[in-house]
């Protein structure tokens, strides 16, 4: 919210109108002021607890509106809810990322909310990075996490909010390439395997024999020509554990990138030769035709309900003055950075684009709202109606703020992740 109240400044007019109701008896027969959650009387909110509670409201009876107009706040009162559970939902992921990075190198008090938890670890970094010593080079390796909305429940949200959509023929569209789903027949793309098996491209995950390429795991075999059982800083020849990336002749676990089309047992992300079940998007999602109410209200639902796989992380440290301390930030970054990099890589550019179509929506009605009040032709209902209404909606622009907020830090830590004492590390 802006310090000088413009975004708030509409409502001053509204809740003088509720008050004045008031004052003059018309509404609150003396029972306290209408539409105030736990005000007595038969004045009370309905609840907008969350979306589902919203649903269930009929606001045309609720508040004596004519059709047409109840649908349309009440669709924007449900995209007010929803991103108040997607800011909250990124919220609680950063307070537990990076409240355990913060506390794994060294801090030990609580914090208010993901921004503080995050701006800690920040901190955490630096002062262990310091132990490192000048010398130290620090490469952070890190693939972005898939974050998919199911392309089913987008049609789903839109026939429920607009009655103009109809479920068998909408049309919902998945950024090129990005489109992944159980596929029956050939998989062009890359393929993630529901279990070990041959890939005939480049592997990422594990590879049980005949491999070649980088390996953040334990590599057996041969470690830039020398025998090795551990870690390898080069290129590894033989098996590798876990963060694979490169040529594998034997099994791979994880993520096949296809040479060609091929059958792919798992997931397949792409496009296929038939018609994909379950699809998923980790791309932008183009939806049906819709109100601007209606679409900022699925958009924020959706990123509220992403499916997000972590993201791999490899963190090799050279030169470091300390040992000790380089393995211990080490296992701190590749233990907890996944679940910062979902919001700075995954979730992070298109929650700000929902949580700007809602606050686009809800600062539209928020203009109107007295007006609609006034047209219900029952001056108590009215006046309930500019009460209720008024903290989703500014939960809603404070939501909007936390989500900006949210994925600034969570790409600051990202940025603090990666550097070096001496200089600036890789980032993938």
């Amino acid at each position: 919210m802006r310090n000088d109240g413009t975004l708030v400044r509409p409502f001053l007019g509204l809740l003088t109108l509720s008050c004045w109701l008031c004052l003059s008896g018309t509404a609150c027969r003396g029972k306290g002021l209408p539409g105030v959650p736990g005000a007595a009387g038969n004045g009370a909110c309905p609840s907008f607890a969350n979306a589902e509670a919203v649903a269930r409201t009929d606001f045309a009876h609720e508040f004596k509106l004519k059709a047409d107009v109840a649908h349309k706040l009440k669709a924007g009162v449900e995209a007010a809810v929803e991103l108040k559970a997607l800011a909250d939902r990124i919220d609680a992921d950063l307070k537990l990322g990076c409240g355990d990075l913060a506390r794994d190198l060294g801090k030990s008090e609580k914090f208010e909310n993901g921004e503080a938890a995050c701006r800690a670890a920040i901190t955490a970094m630096n002062e262990a990075r310091a132990k490192l010593g000048a010398s130290a080079h620090v490469v952070l390796e890190a693939s972005p996490p898939d974050c998919a909305a199911s392309m089913e429940a987008v049609v789903d949200c839109a026939a429920h909010c607009d009655a103009s959509v109809k479920p068998g023929s909408a049309k919902v569209e998945c950024e090129p390439g990005k489109l992944s789903g159980t596929c029956g027949g050939e998989c062009s793309g890359s393929c993630d395997m529901s279990a070990a098996g041959s890939c005939d491209g480049t592997c990422e995950g594990s590879c049980d024999a005949s491999f070649k390429g980088s390996c953040g795991g334990d590599c057996v075999g041969k470690c830039d020509g020398k025998d090795s059982k551990g870690a390898c800083n080069g290129s590894c020849e033989g098996r590798c554990e876990s963060h694979a990336n490169g040529h594998c002749k034997g099994k791979c676990g994880g993520r096949c990138e296809l040479k060609a089309k091929a059958h792919c047992n798992g997931t397949c992300t792409g496009s296929c030769s038939v018609e994909m079940k379950a699809p998923k998007c980790t791309g932008e999602v183009t939806p049906p035709k819709m109100s601007a109410e209606c679409k900022a209200h699925c958009d924020a639902k959706m990123q509220a309900k992403l499916e997000c796989k972590p993201a791999n992380v490899v963190v090799r440290i050279k030169g470091a003055a300390d040992a000790k301390a380089a393995n211990a930030y080490r296992m701190a970054l590749e233990k907890n950075l996944p679940v910062v990099l979902k919001i700075a890589l995954g979730m992070g550019q298109r929650a700000e684009s929902a949580a700007g179509s809602v606050q686009a929506v809800v600062g539209g009605l928020q203009g109107s709202v007295e007006a609609i009040g006034q047209s219900s032709g029952d001056a108590m209902a009215g006046a309930r109606l500019v009460a209720c209404v008024a903290a989703p909606f500014k939960g809603a622009i404070d939501a909007a703020a936390s989500v900006r907020a949210s994925v600034k830090v969570s790409v600051d830590v990202k940025a603090s992740a990666s550097a070096s004492g001496a200089a600036g590390a890789k980032a993938g």
